[in-house]
């Protein structure tokens, strides 16, 4: 275990003393997914030379043509900037890119294992390749994670992989830093822009130096902590949106049958805003989903498990989610439908994200009992359907697995086609387009909503909200 202790309030005043006329140290990115993806393009925006870095060859080929490996607004145009001015490139060598940068961002997955807590496996694997690449560096480099990992990660697990392959000594000859993304998809972008906050949890002076220059021009007071402490944070972030989600939820299944507009209450509630906090995620919807949210609830109760702590609210989160989906399930078999129609099924739109989409749970189980279910989600392309991508989604289970495999002969081209085929209508985001979808279509033919399409819901008698 890597035991370097380090007084934070004498480098945190420091980290803001770098010279502003200086270059910004050039950096590589490794992990092309999405917060990879995205800092690369928002680091180049800045003036920084970025090299991606990823075994994926599909990822490394669209980044290095300076083309989005994901749906995520701006992104493509930021990358093709990036690229045509010589400050984007992408590569599977990862010694290469170590070699001619000063610092590494970390952005690879860390998904749930199967004992509820992080897999580590690419962690390790980073760790290792960046470790090989330093035995042959004499320059000190920062390492910054920006991942979410349980806290004592960074320090106990992916620096000592680094001294081992390395030869080289933590504080001496390398850095790292924990900092944290607060990037929601579908605006990812302007949110790296305009942070709501800039968090760097830094092992040294130097690293957390280094990582405030690059951070100046869009936020020059980050807030520097002890890389524990910032590892925390993000799990606690991240757990509060969940409590939020799951709260929201359950006012609205308790407003329902008491037929008071769970809406109405809500909307008083937030504007609350000195003891409330804030209002996002504060109304009633469907249930939280993403690579975020239900990962990090899995770990932090993995967590307190393993260290003898009760944390029953953490612990019903899940539980009271799943409640969220067996509720439209319930809706939609009271419907009588023999075939739905899904308007969207990413986990939320503008996004091609469909990693743990309540959608796809709430879709496969409907197919699971019979029901004809077809999809329509302009979101998704044919690189998305790919059965190496959809069997990924499925991570074994046999309900996912039977309907993902047929997914994309589910797929309709036309909205408004789907509207008229199905018996009823499952609306999964808020869009104008499927506003209009649900405006147009048969009154006679229900719809569940899932996402509050309108501000005062329509009274026909086919319209029903899942918490209103």
């Amino acid at each position: 275990m890597t035991t370097n202790v380090y007084n934070i309030s004498d480098y945190a005043q420091a980290a803001h003393m770098f010279n502003a006329a200086e270059p910004l140290p050039s950096v590589s990115v490794f992990g092309l997914g999405y917060v990879g993806a995205v800092s690369t393009a928002c680091l180049a925006e800045l003036g920084v030379r970025v090299y991606g870095v990823d075994p994926d060859a599909r990822k490394v080929e669209k980044i290095a043509s300076g083309q989005s490996p994901i749906v995520e607004h701006e992104l493509d145009e930021l990358l093709a900037q990036g690229v045509e001015e010589g400050l984007i490139s992408a590569t599977s060598d990862a010694e290469q890119a170590v070699l001619a940068t000063s610092v590494s961002f970390v952005s690879v997955g860390t998904p749930t294992a199967p004992d509820g807590g992080c897999d580590m496996t690419y962690v390790r694997a980073v760790g290792k390749d960046i470790g090989l690449a330093l035995a042959k560096k004499y320059d000190f480099h920062t390492i910054v994670m920006r991942c979410s990992i349980p806290p004592g990660t960074t320090l106990e697990v992916l620096a000592p992989e680094v001294e081992r392959w390395s030869g080289k000594r933590l504080g001496v000859d390398f850095g790292v830093c924990f900092n944290p993304e607060f990037l929601r998809e579908g605006v990812a972008v302007a949110d790296f822009r305009d942070p709501p906050k800039t968090v760097i949890g830094a092992s040294d002076e130097r690293a957390a130096k280094m990582l405030s220059a690059l951070y100046a021009s869009v936020d020059p007071d980050p807030i520097v902590t002890s890389i524990a402490v910032a590892e925390m944070v993000k799990y606690v972030d991240n757990v509060w949106h969940a409590t939020k989600v799951s709260f929201a939820n359950e006012v609205g299944r308790l407003a329902k049958p008491l037929e008071i507009d769970s809406h109405e209450v809500m909307n008083i509630f937030v504007q609350d805003e000195k003891l409330n906090l804030s209002p996002y995620y504060l109304k009633p919807g469907f249930a939280f989903g993403g690579s975020c949210l239900p990962k990090e609830v899995r770990a932090v109760g993995w967590i307190a498990e393993n260290l003898g702590v009760q944390t029953p609210l953490i612990d019903s989160l899940l539980t009271s989610n799943e409640a969220q989906i067996a509720a439209a399930e319930e809706m939609v078999l009271e419907s009588g439908a023999k075939s739905v129609a899904f308007l969207g099924l990413t986990f939320k739109p503008d996004t091609n994200d469909l990693r743990e989409s309540p959608f796809v749970t709430l879709a496969a189980r409907l197919h699971a009992q019979g029901i004809e279910v077809r999809v329509f989600d302009p979101n998704l392309s044919h690189d998305d359907l790919h059965p190496s991508a959809l069997a990924a989604l499925a991570k074994g289970d046999a309900e996912l697995t039977a309907f993902l495999k047929d997914l994309p002969e589910r797929m309709i081209e036309d909205g408004v086609e789907a509207a008229e085929t199905a018996d009823t209508l499952v609306v999964s985001h808020a869009t104008n387009h499927y506003r209009e979808i649900c405006l147009r279509r048969d009154p006679k033919r229900p719809v569940i909503d899932l996402a509050r399409l309108w501000r005062r819901p329509p009274s026909d008698a086919g319209y029903q909200g899942v918490g209103w």
